[in-house]
């Protein structure tokens, strides 16, 4: 009498357990991208609270605001980074200074951050939110529906 010990895994066993995978990653996936895309916001959130610090220097020194933008041509423009992150390929927002609505550069300032521009990142998307603003006097804003964008 010989004892046949095979060891090994059936092709239904092999298949239940691809199946609880993709169901776990399916459940997973929109999670995690969610997580990816508040973790980018809040980075454009940064950089526009850093810019405006910077912008309110620039106030306290000349007695206006600047304009400027990825393009700017003016030297003191170009000393204002129009990038969320550490360098414009890795960021996933371009930024640029306008004056208000109804107002003057010298007296309000609109820092918009753009996601997912040719210049940055431009597989990132945030339809949640879409552009990201803040301005001089204070007011923070989404062009989004979403409620929780400056949370």
């Amino acid at each position: 009498m010989t004892k046949n010990n095979q060891q090994g895994f059936t092709l239904i066993e092999m298949l239940i357990v691809l199946a609880v995978v993709v169901i776990l990653a399916t459940i997973a996936y929109p999670s995690y991208q969610e997580s990816v895309r508040k973790t980018k916001r809040a980075e454009g959130r940064a950089a526009l609270m850093q810019l405006m610090q910077q912008q309110e220097r620039y106030y306290s020194l000349t007695g206006g605001y600047i304009i400027f933008s990825s393009g700017s041509t003016d030297a003191n423009g170009k000393k204002f980074k129009w990038y969320s992150g550490d360098s414009a390929a890795a960021s996933s927002y371009e930024i640029s200074a306008s004056a208000c609505a109804e107002d003057v550069i010298q007296n309000c300032v609109l820092l918009t951050a753009k996601p997912g521009t040719p210049k940055v990142n431009s597989a990132y998307t945030d339809p949640d939110c879409a552009d990201l603003s803040f301005t001089s006097s204070g007011v923070k804003k989404a062009a989004g529906a979403a409620a929780y964008c400056w949370k």
